[in-house]
């Protein structure tokens, strides 16, 4: 038979995926951003509107921006297959620190905040050296550290509060920017929030194209569309929200550099990579020449600054520094990271993840709160609600897996 006479196979039918098929992926994807918008429908309707109102969703940016900057550091010590529980100790250290050199020593508010940096990144490292070169587990090393941290805070500060902390590092915890305008809102404000939903989507139509150029298939147009949408519409909302009030809190313009620029590292760099790969798997990471114990350190180095910078909010917010500044927060942190998608074994997690997780947190914390329930059951709702995010979690990795 010559080759003209060659009949080609007719290619097989293409199966086209059902509308629960779809659904299951979309859930797959956008699981967090499907449970943070519940969360924001129950309790709006519970509160009866209260909770997304201007000066509310502005006080819950401030309330809980150190809580999402302790969750930055938090997932990538997860991701790396490790915990950290001093977090809330090294904060509360670092933000007693700034506040001593600032009263009294008179140290000027700027250096009091590098040096209060370089204290948490040097706990970090202390932790760090036994974590990575001394192979001691991670939990008992940070469970030392943060009985530690919070000895040291008590003896550097004992039963006294220090307070009237200076004018400008007050405004890092509790400052807005804005034009100043008396009347309408902030028009900076949401000149920012267009700047950021532009930068967005661009971000995400060339790398759209770059999958593409590379021959990879490209998620549905349409899903892609839809969620450009939505994010978009949620932060043009979030920033008419706080034009209408005092404008864009200085916290939360700290979070946003922190997430962008952690996201890139995280997924654009060779650390980053490496980060996931230790997580994953430690000998294979280490039989493709990954400097494992390098990467421990760095992870400890950068949750102690992360931590430090957390506690130096903490006390510029309150404009007081205690012993007991930073107490529980690593609970929070660890939490926002679980429910943000981490997994206990390491090797999965997302800064973007751990946000939503630490927000989702927030409101719901919020949204109690707004209805008057007591601590007690914050605290037992909380609990439940890890728990229930992290079955679920496990339970939708291990449908995937028997797919």
């Amino acid at each position: 038979m010559t080759s003209s006479q060659t009949t080609t196979r007719p290619k097989p039918p293409r199966v086209r995926e059902t509308f629960s098929a779809r659904g299951a992926r979309f859930l797959n994807r956008y699981s967090m951003a499907v449970a943070l918008v519940l969360v924001v429908v129950v309790f709006a309707f519970t509160t009866k509107g209260i909770l997304l109102r201007d000066q509310n969703i502005s006080n819950l940016v401030v309330q809980n921006g150190y809580i999402l900057i302790l969750a930055i550091g938090m997932v990538m010590v997860i991701i790396g297959g490790h915990i950290d529980l001093s977090v809330g100790s090294i904060a509360g250290f670092a933000g007693a620190a700034a506040a001593i050199l600032m009263v009294q020593f008179q140290v000027p508010w700027w250096i009091a905040l590098i040096l209060s940096l370089v204290v948490g990144g040097l706990a970090g490292a202390f932790q760090g050296f036994w974590v990575a070169y001394a192979k001691v587990p991670s939990f008992i090393v940070t469970l030392a550290g943060m009985l530690i941290f919070r000895g040291l805070t008590i003896a550097l500060i004992g039963a006294r509060n220090i307070g009237n902390l200076p004018e400008p590092f007050v405004f890092l915890g509790a400052g807005y920017v804005s034009t100043g305008a008396e009347s309408g809102p902030d028009l900076l404000t949401l000149g920012i929030g267009v700047l950021i939903v532009a930068g967005i989507v661009g971000w995400q139509v060339v790398s759209r194209r770059r999958t593409v150029r590379h021959g990879e298939k490209p998620g549905n147009l349409i899903s892609f569309i839809a969620g450009l949408v939505v994010v978009s519409a949620a932060i043009l909302w979030l920033s008419y929200s706080l034009a209408s009030f005092r404008g864009l809190p200085v916290v939360l313009i700290i979070l946003v550099v922190l997430g962008v620029g952690y996201t890139v590292l995280m997924t654009r760099t060779v650390i980053g990579r490496h980060i996931y790969a230790v997580g994953s798997n430690r000998q294979t990471a280490q039989l493709s020449g990954v400097k494992d114990r390098r990467i421990d350190f760095f992870l400890f180095v950068n949750m102690g600054v992360l931590a430090a910078l957390a506690g130096v909010i903490i006390t510029a917010r309150l404009n007081l520094a205690t012993s007991g500044g930073g107490t529980g927060l690593e609970l929070e942190a660890i939490a926002a990271a679980f429910v943000g998608g981490a997994a206990v074994a390491g090797g999965t997690g997302s800064i973007a993840g751990a946000l939503v997780g630490g927000l989702t947190i927030g409101i719901i914390n919020n949204g109690m709160s707004i209805m008057g329930l007591g601590t007690q059951w914050q605290q037992t709702v909380l609990g439940v609600v890890v728990l229930l995010f992290v079955a679920f979690d496990i339970w939708n990795k291990g449908r995937r897996t028997r797919r």
